[in-house]
């Protein structure tokens, strides 16, 4: 399906023309046999450093050109499009520089920003917690006051990128007895050191490649600076802030899968015939198609949405709840409609549509299950006025 890049600038709709190359020029030719071997693409990594896609968030001064959300939603397409690990590889990332940049001190800003602009210095969030889930008020991670510094104990799970990322924006708590609890949570911007351990890789359904980790504090030390924004307490409203953009990312991930398996249907319904025509001809497939190119528009209006308001400047928790939830329940359907169109051919690991089916239910789950979505979504119907206007 061909893109489209209108609301964006001529400068951005070059960076996507740039991006869509890239994927068609040096991704998708190595895609499947990366994603079966489970490899980290290192090559293709440090290609998307020198075309300037981990400082596509990042403006000037501390980078060369701060992209609309919009765009970086329709990058994150491109490589989804391409491979979604490759999404996954620079997603976090993403937040934790939109976190620095409108949260950060001054000092914490130009310390990071410049490194992470050049994907010098990568960087992921740590979140969930074994046993806890999406519920982030109940963390058993703390971070006690010690001289002038932090001591960190605890354990975070499911990891993106841990091994590999070099700044940790890590969710804690500085007050477990404050009350409500969220007023006791802070984020920590940590370093690999001792007391800090990636322990091991978890195996995953799909999203191969990239690694999902889980870690471990004991007694790790954090230096007195390293709260974000220099003030503990806001680490729970902070964060929700970075998922507004991270939920818009998952969106766009989901879209970027939906579009490969739809691409790869719509050809092979041309080539494949049976009863003397092209099985698109076929009422059954054609309503397939139909549908499945009917919701793949309808997800990115509803992404390009979120992110307009994002970059408003005002709240975007239910635009970027909507377009994730529709757009990643759409790409598990579309994934399933791509196989059933390729019939057992689909089932074979040598069609990429096995892959995308397997890559697809991540964006359910991740960045907040579907489900808090979903609470999040009826929440605000209820306390904004009129709030489909």
């Amino acid at each position: 399906m061909s893109s489209v890049t209108t609301r964006l600038s001529p400068e951005e709709e070059q960076i996507v023309r740039l991006v869509a190359t890239f994927v068609d020029e040096k991704v998708r030719p190595v895609a499947q046999e990366l994603d079966h071997t489970n490899t980290y693409p290192e090559d293709l990594i440090e290609q998307m450093k020198e075309m300037g896609v981990y400082g596509l968030g990042i403006p000037e001064p501390y980078g060369d050109f701060g992209v609309s959300t919009s765009c970086y939603a329709r990058v994150t397409e491109e490589l989804s499009r391409g491979w979604m690990s490759l999404a996954g590889a620079f997603g976090g990332h993403s937040v934790v520089s939109k976190l620095i940049l409108r949260f950060g001190t001054q000092e914490q800003r130009e310390k990071y920003l410049p490194r992470m602009a050049t994907g010098e210095l990568r960087a992921t969030m740590a979140l969930t917690e074994p046993g806890g889930g999406s519920d982030l008020q109940a963390l058993r991670t703390v971070a006690r006051p010690d001289g002038d510094g932090w001591v960190v104990d605890g354990a975070k799970t499911w990891i993106s990128n841990a091994r590999r990322s070099g700044l940790i924006a890590l969710l804690c708590k500085t007050d477990p007895a404050a009350k409500p609890a969220h007023r006791g949570i802070s984020i920590l911007l940590v370093e690999h050191g001792p007391g800090f351990t990636v322990s091991r890789d978890l195996p995953k359904l799909g999203y191969k490649g990239i690694e999902s980790c889980e870690l471990h504090f004991d007694g790790y030390r954090a230096p007195g600076d390293s709260v974000l924004g220099g003030v503990t307490g806001k680490g729970f409203n902070q964060m929700m802030a970075g998922l507004e953009v991270g939920r818009i990312q998952v969106a766009s991930r989901a879209l970027g899968v939906a579009r490969a398996a739809f691409d790869d249907a719509l050809r092979y319904a041309q080539e494949r015939e049976t009863f003397g025509k092209p099985i698109w001809e076929h009422q059954s497939i054609g309503n397939y198609l139909a549908d499945m190119g009917t919701k793949i528009l309808a997800a990115r209006q509803l992404i390009l949405h979120a992110a307009e308001v994002f970059d408003s400047g005002a709240r975007a928790d239910m635009e970027a709840g909507m377009a994730k939830l529709f757009a990643s329940e759409m790409a598990a359907t579309v994934t399933l409609d791509a196989i059933r169109i390729h019939g057992g051919y689909g089932y074979s690991t040598e069609f990429d549509v096995e892959r995308y089916f397997r890559d697809a239910p991540l964006m359910i789950v991740g960045e907040g299950t579907n489900e808090i979505q979903r609470n999040v979504i009826a929440r605000q119907l209820v306390q904004r006025p009129n709030p489909l206007r």
